[in-house]
């Protein structure tokens, strides 16, 4: 057995309730209470004594969204995230391109026009002027939009007469040619050209992912990348063989887009099975894109682009196919919706297709909702996974997207939680960063990085609300809150261990805090 001690441990059983000490075995706790207590209890049973040496236990934080191969890619790739300009962006893959042999892809990620003065985006004839030499492929923030310079459309077969996919959009300019700017399901051109990538390059992606989530303090995650890297085998062959659970621990949750389940059905696969630490999760599905790009699917149309309503990825017809599909299964759907239009076409779908197992369903982002919509979902069992850092990244410009009407049921998690709606939180790293106590200080603050304003005061969240979106919350989308998300007996010894007391903080304090030791199944995965 081993002894846990020294520090403030909190529960989050209830607001602001705390114990001295905890015992653990075989990665599950047995007992938690005061430290005379338990060595009474226990002294002739513990084998080895940890003290926190004044630091602060949680229950271990769990990322409820995020593509986990795509965060270790973007610690691979060149990083455009952190970029003020068109020029600086350009510079810097000017400079890469001379570093990278001739006709071999130049991959960048996180390009944000939104954070730059120049709120323009790159046409593909400034992409030919950095390298003609090289396919270029830069990956938008939000993922649902991508650049692509001459060569790499050439590649792809792609030219001013290529008609638009379904849920799809090549943006054209007045005379019809395209500028190499590519939307949502158009992505698939320009990807679908690229070399596969080998069972190599996947493990070293997870592994670099998985050591970075370990040393932010998080014991799992609930992640969608099996459908994008040659193949659902391919892809689940990486997690397991980096995480094997024993010398590498993570708790690795796996939505299973719908188009590789026929793949998951081949190999007797399915819903929640796997190993203790690698799980198959809900069917996931995309109903809508993105804000950013204009293709979050809007029952009104943009306020900054009138007669733009959106992209929606599926039909009514289509939606509920695929619904009906994981229902054969007896599985639960995960499906992205960030405007109202598409949460309202997720949330019926749901309806006329209710989940029969008492597991839960669950909405992915939910940023713009109404009335009459969140009354609906309080009548479902479903789960919304939301992103607190996208109040940091969103505001102001987003305002100039919806329109002051539309913003007082957007981005409203104080509004969801009081009603009753459970909710979980995740990153959507690579998009947002990977580190939860970001996300737990944009839930608290929300304070917009570009100008440092504040928005929405009447949806900022306390910080046990917080901290319950990583642990109770995350536990409650995959149906497991009676063994994760607490620090209770009975439940599994996943501790995040910082340096301070989340609740003894100042809101823009609270991501200033230090891990000091990450631990799953009772076993140390990282120590500062």
């Amino acid at each position: 057995m081993e002894l846990w001690y020294g520090g403030k441990i909190y529960t989050m059983e209830q607001e602001g309730e705390w114990v001295e000490a905890v015992i653990s075995h075989n990665g599950v706790i047995v007992a938690a209470g005061d430290t005379q207590d338990l060595y009474g209890s226990y002294q002739d049973k513990i084998e080895t004594e940890h003290d926190l040496k004044g630091a602060v236990m949680y229950p271990g934080f769990t990322d409820s969204h995020l593509h986990i191969i795509g965060h270790g890619e973007r610690l691979m790739r060149l990083d455009l995230s952190f970029m003020k300009s068109a020029e600086e962006v350009k510079q810097a893959l000017k400079l890469h391109s001379e570093q990278v042999p001739a006709g071999e892809w130049i991959i960048g990620d996180g390009w944000n026009e939104n954070q730059w003065e120049d709120k323009r985006i790159i046409h593909r004839d400034e992409l030919d002027e950095v390298s003609s030499d090289h396919p270029i492929m830069l990956t938008r923030v939000c993922r649902h939009a991508l650049l692509a310079n001459s060569y790499a459309m050439d590649t792809a077969g792609v030219d001013d007469k290529t008609p638009d996919p379904q849920g799809g959009v090549i943006v054209r300019d007045k005379d019809g040619k395209a500028t190499g700017y590519f939307h949502d399901q158009a992505q698939e051109l320009i990807k679908g050209a690229m070399p596969a990538v080998s069972p190599e390059y996947l493990k070293k992606a997870t592994q670099l992912a998985v050591s970075d989530m370990h040393a932010n303090g998080l014991v799992g995650g609930h992640s969608e990348d099996l459908n994008y890297y040659g193949g659902f085998r391919k892809t689940f062959d990486a997690f397991l063989h980096v995480i094997d659970g024993e010398e590498t621990k993570f708790r690795a949750h796996l939505l299973i887009h719908h188009g590789v389940i026929e793949q998951v059905d081949e190999e007797n696969l399915g819903f929640k099975k796997g190993t203790d630490f690698v799980e198959l999760g809900a069917l996931k599905i995309f109903s809508d894109g993105a804000l950013g790009g204009r293709t979050a699917w809007l029952k009104e149309e943009y306020a900054d682009d009138p007669g733009n309503y959106g992209v929606a990825i599926h039909s009514e017809q289509e939606l509920d196919g695929l619904v009906a599909e994981a229902r054969k299964r007896s599985m639960p759907v995960a499906v992205h919706a960030i405007g109202d239009g598409a949460v309202e076409a997720v949330v019926d779908a749901i309806a006329r297709n209710p989940l029969k197992t008492g597991e839960r369903d669950r909405i992915i982002h939910a940023q713009i909702l109404d009335a009459a919509i969140i009354e609906k979902m309080k009548s479902l069992n479903v789960v919304l996974d939301l992103q607190p850092t996208f109040v940091s990244s969103d505001f102001p410009w987003v305002i100039d997207r919806l329109g002051n009407l539309r913003m007082k049921t957007s981005y409203a998690w104080k509004t969801l939680i009081d009603a009753g709606i459970k909710c979980a939180g995740g990153s959507d790293a690579p998009i947002e960063e990977i580190n939860p106590l970001l996300g737990i200080r944009a839930a608290v603050d929300r304070r917009a990085t570009y100008d440092h304003e504040v928005y929405q005061t009447e949806e900022r969240l306390s910080v046990y609300e917080a901290v319950s979106l990583y642990t109770k919350g995350s536990a409650q989308a995959i149906h497991k809150e009676n063994s994760q998300g607490m620090i209770a007996k009975g439940f599994v010894a996943d501790f995040t261990i910082l340096d301070r007391d989340l609740f003894a903080l100042k809101p823009h304090e609270l991501a200033d805090a230090n891990v000091m030791m990450t631990v799953v199944d009772g076993e140390i995965m990282y120590q500062r």
